[in-house]
Formats: C-alpha cells, structure tokens, sequence
C-alpha cells in the first residue's frame, strides 16, 4: 500500500499519509513505525481496541492538514492511481468527489445487498450517487471540518455533506479484487444501515429545528385523540354511555401523547438554542 501510494504522491511536493491502525492483530502498527524512519510524511494513529470507521475516520479528519483530503481502505482493493483523477475532479469546483465502483470486483453476497441498500438511499435521499459507501473519496478541508461522524454514519458522508451545503459528484474509480486478508462486514449491516439511515435523515434535517417533527406529530395525534373525544362527548349528551367503549382510552391516550410530543419539541428547542449561544461566544472570544 506504502509502494504504490508513494509512487502517486511523488508528483506532489507537499503531502502526507495518515495509517489509522483500528485495533488490528497483525503487524500493521510496527510496520508503519518502521516506515515513518526515513519518511517524514507518515503519520500513524492507533486505536487500542477496533473502535470502527467512523471513529477511524474522525481521528484522520481532526489530524489532517492539507487543503485537500482523501480517504480509502488500506486492503489494496481501492487503486491509488485513481488519486489524480479524483483530484482533477474535485479542482473542477467541487467539494466531495465520491468514488464509484463501477465494476465492482465482489462475490455477489455483498454486491447485490450494496446495489439495492445505493438504490434505496439515492431514491430517498434525492442525492444522485450509485455507491454512498464507497470509501475511496476526495474532500475540501472546509468539508470534513463540518462532518461529526459516528456509529455507521460512514455510509452517508456524501448526504451529510449536502445537506451542509456542500457540492458532491461521483467519479468513477478502478476497483481491484481483494487478495489479503477478510471482510468484516456481514449481512447484519444492512439492518444496522437502515436505522442509521434514520438517524441521518433526523439530524440533518431537524437538528436545528426539533419542533418541528415533533410538533408535527404531536399535533397530529392530539387531533385524531381530540376528535375521538368530540365524538364521544356528542354521543354522551345523546345519552349514550361510555364505560363500556374501549375507545374512549384511545382517545385520552393519544392527547396525552400529542401533549407529550410538543413538550419534548420545546424541551429539544431549548436546548438547541443554548447550544447556539454557547457555540456564538465561543465564536465571538474566538476572534478576540
């Protein structure tokens, strides 16, 4: 990896490479130590314990330094030469170029799950990209200075990334059959994708501005609790009786819970607006 990466790089004068060591068993750390000897531009960042790519990621985004950011699996599948194309790409005024694998050299129990998880996320998403999870991508510094990744949000850094406002396309890129080591993903992920989906869907579009899901659905079940009750109290001035009409609890319960609801808007709006005013004098003392 060190060989080819080296052999593309060498036709930039400033650059660096960032190992990031999640926890592996093998030797990776102390062969990275070995390079760094007698090149400057190596840096290693270890984990104790396999902590994931989304923390792996987060550690080589907070440790980078140049104004353009690459990222890609050390497993030889992603082709460094692919490097300058990206770049090329990104120089054309874009902030993310995510790579595409086109023709994606993978047995079929992980091509076919990728194919239908990309399908459902483009669709839903409206973010035209064929391969969210593809690993092998190039950034603008300004990017990933506004991403906080965790858990399996990963797989969305091109969404995230617009729904900052940033401009993303996809190039795409050369990917090579695996012939070292074993893939650590199981079929589990695409159960896990789905609720981190959900998670992304939330934060970036109601993160800073809670009630109004919540309010939504809040206003939403008080409405049908309150029309149910309505039509109960109408029924009882008719003289009809309610302790035997198991609706009459549906439609206290869902008032109490569109209650519920609104609260825990204005509590989360609360909170987002004291974070906004820590995160303005922080700002404001920053510039001092």
């Amino acid at each position: 990896m060190y060989k080819e990466l080296k052999k593309v790089l060498l036709k930039y004068s400033h650059h660096e490479i960032i190992f990031i060591d999640d926890g592996s068993t093998d030797k990776t750390a102390s062969i990275v130590q070995d390079i760094k000897k007698y090149d400057e531009s190596i840096c290693l960042i270890s984990f104790d314990s396999n902590s994931g790519k989304s923390a792996a990621l987060n550690a080589g985004f907070e440790k980078a330094s140049g104004d353009i950011v690459l990222t890609m699996d050390a497993d030889l599948q992603d082709d460094p030469r692919e490097i300058s194309n990206l770049i090329s790409k990104l120089n054309q005024g874009w902030d993310v170029v995510s790579g595409w694998k086109k023709k994606r050299n993978d047995p079929l129990d992980k091509t076919i799950p990728s194919k239908l998880f990309n399908y459902i996320l483009r669709k839903t998403s409206g973010l035209n990209i064929h391969d969210f999870n593809c690993g092998f991508k190039a950034y603008k510094v300004r990017v990933i200075k506004t991403l906080n990744i965790y858990g399996g949000l990963h797989r969305f850094i091109p969404y995230l990334a617009a729904s900052n406002g940033f401009s993303v396309t996809e190039l795409p890129v050369n990917h090579r059959a695996r012939e070292f080591g074993e893939s650590k993903y199981g079929g589990s992920r695409m159960f896990k994708g789905f609720f981190d989906f959900l998670s992304v869907v939330f934060i970036s579009k109601y993160s800073r501005r809670p009630l109004h899901i919540f309010g939504f659905i809040g206003f939403f079940l008080f409405l049908i609790g309150m029309i149910i009750n309505f039509y109960l109290t109408y029924n009882w001035f008719l003289g009809e009786t309610l302790s035997n009409r198991p609706i009459l609890f549906l439609g206290i319960l869902l008032s109490i819970v569109g209650i519920q609801f609104f609260s825990m808007g204005f509590i989360a709006e609360l909170i987002v607006s004291y974070m906004s005013k820590e995160n303005k004098q922080s700002e404001q003392i920053s510039e001092k």
